[in-house]
């Protein structure tokens, strides 16, 4: 079990690795392949002892071997948080095609999150690819497209209406992510989905507005906290439903 959680670790840093990358690049319309990746103040290409997925940024005390401009702790943290979800999936799904899944459910989820808290905006192509992804876990995990439906209209469609109602207060791309990640989770757990979301995004809001970090004009992403809960709620919603339920049977 050790060795399997850290081979997903492993795994979880690598992919990480990639990641920075596509949340750095992808919205300011850089290609992932191209130009090699170099440090963004000397432009020095780096080398693949610059490279090592988190243990560089430790090795070089957070600084650009050439340069020495620090980088920010960021990028090892994608990698660090990027190993740890695929290690607690691990810990969750056999190996097999469902874990695959899982892992690329999360690596959405971790670049959706960045790139929506950075620019705030929800890039269409990984909503996409949730939807693909989500309709094969749905096919060999669950076993029952009508939950998954389900849950994809109910999660979507509660989204839509704060859409419309908040007159732009909800942005497009958080209906959209909440179709998508509705049919991941299916139904009763994209009820889960939302309440966990709302309840997560209200507390650090009125936490931020309190401490004055944001006005009430300052645009708060809502995605980051719809991908928290995505995750929690596919390794643990179920358990959450029955110790709901077991709280209230016992009142």
């Amino acid at each position: 079990m050790l060795i399997l959680f850290l081979a997903y670790f492993v795994i979880g840093i690598t992919i990480g690795s990639f990641l920075n990358v596509c949340i750095y690049r992808l919205p300011v319309g850089m290609s992932i392949v191209s130009p090699p990746s170099r440090c963004g103040t000397c432009g020095h290409r780096l080398g693949a002892l610059d490279m090592i997925p988190v243990l560089s940024y430790f090795m070089l005390g957070g600084k650009c071997r050439y340069c020495h401009t620090p980088y920010s702790p960021r990028y090892a943290l994608v990698e660090l948080l990027t190993g740890v979800l695929f290690a607690l999936a691990g810990t969750t799904y056999l190996p097999g095609i469902n874990l695959f899944l899982v892992f690329v459910f999360t690596a959405c989820l971790i670049v959706i999150t960045f790139i929506d808290f950075d620019h705030q905006i929800i890039m269409n192509r990984f909503v996409l690819i949730l939807l693909v992804f989500g309709a094969l876990y749905a096919y060999f995990y669950v076993h029952n497209f009508w939950s998954s439906l389900v849950g994809m209209f109910f999660a979507g469609g509660i989204m839509l209406v704060i859409y419309f109602l908040s007159r732009g207060g909800m942005g497009e791309g958080d209906v959209k992510l909440s179709f998508a990640l509705g049919l991941w989770l299916g139904w009763p757990n994209a009820a889960v989905l939302l309440l966990l979301a709302f309840i997560m995004g209200g507390v650090v809001s009125v936490a931020l507005l309190a401490t004055k970090l944001k006005t009430r004009k300052d645009p708060i992403p809502f995605g980051p906290y719809l991908c928290i809960a995505a995750y929690l709620t596919l390794l643990y919603g179920p358990y959450m439903i029955y110790r709901y339920w077991q709280f209230f049977a016992t009142r």
